[in-house]
């Protein structure tokens, strides 16, 4: 009992006048403990009013307090995710700067369904990607009813380009597949999807349209509808 009482007392007093080091000949705190640290019993608390925060220094392992009102939490939000769909009033929009035969759909944010209004531009009817990284993209159009009761000439299809530095690139198409039924009737399956990843950087600009529309029947546009989801999964 008294030699326990006198540790006991050398502890309390080497907390006081000196630096006490558990496993470390060179402590650099007051108590500085250099393995793994057990705590089997706290204080519970249903309120954060004047409590702080210990964060631990992963490169010098010292813990510091900082205050809960300076603590920001990352909105659980993907903040890239954007999607629109658009059922009425389709029309094609022609860029010089688009490659050849290819013209975008005329989305603007009335049609956003999810997402930052930020991320896209009217003036462009684009998407705006807001940082580098691998972003996945799901885009669908339905020409009309989604079937044609002939075979669409000089395979007309859905194509994304991506706008980088005024440069317009294509960078998925799908054409509208059609069938021939033993010469007796031929159908074109207007309906297609882009479903897949792509590197991004920040500032380009995706657009999302038709390649060959322009041999299309226009009335039929009336008719028609696309979607697009657009959101980043890895840097």
């Amino acid at each position: 009992m008294k030699k326990t009482l006198q540790f006991t007392f050398l502890f309390i007093f080497m907390l006081k006048y000196a630096q006490v080091g558990i496993l470390t000949g060179d402590p650099q705190a007051t108590l500085d403990i250099n393995g793994n640290t057990m705590i089997r019993q706290v204080p519970q608390t249903t309120n954060l009013s004047g409590y702080q925060f210990l964060l631990l220094n992963q490169n010098n392992s010292e813990v510091s307090q900082i205050d809960q009102a300076n603590i920001t939490f990352s909105d659980p939000i993907n903040p890239s995710v954007y999607a629109a769909k658009k059922t009425t009033g389709i029309s094609l929009l022609n860029l010089s700067l688009f490659p050849p035969g290819f013209q975008s759909i005329n989305f603007t944010t009335v049609e956003k369904t999810i997402g930052n209004p930020d991320l896209f531009s009217n003036t462009d009817n684009a998407y705006v990607v807001p940082s580098d990284g691998i972003y996945f993209i799901g885009y669908t159009f339905r020409y009309g009813t989604g079937l044609q009761a002939a075979v669409l000439s000089n395979n007309p299809g859905i194509g994304v380009i991506r706008t980088r530095n005024n440069t317009a690139e294509i960078i998925d198409n799908r054409i509208f597949s059609g069938v021939n039924l033993s010469r007796i009737l031929s159908l074109t399956i207007s309906e297609s999807t882009i479903s897949s990843v792509y590197a991004l950087q920040a500032g380009d600009k995706i657009s999302f349209g038709l390649l060959g529309g322009g041999l299309l029947d226009l009335g039929l546009l009336g008719s028609s509808s696309s979607s697009f989801y657009i959101f980043k999964i890895s840097n």
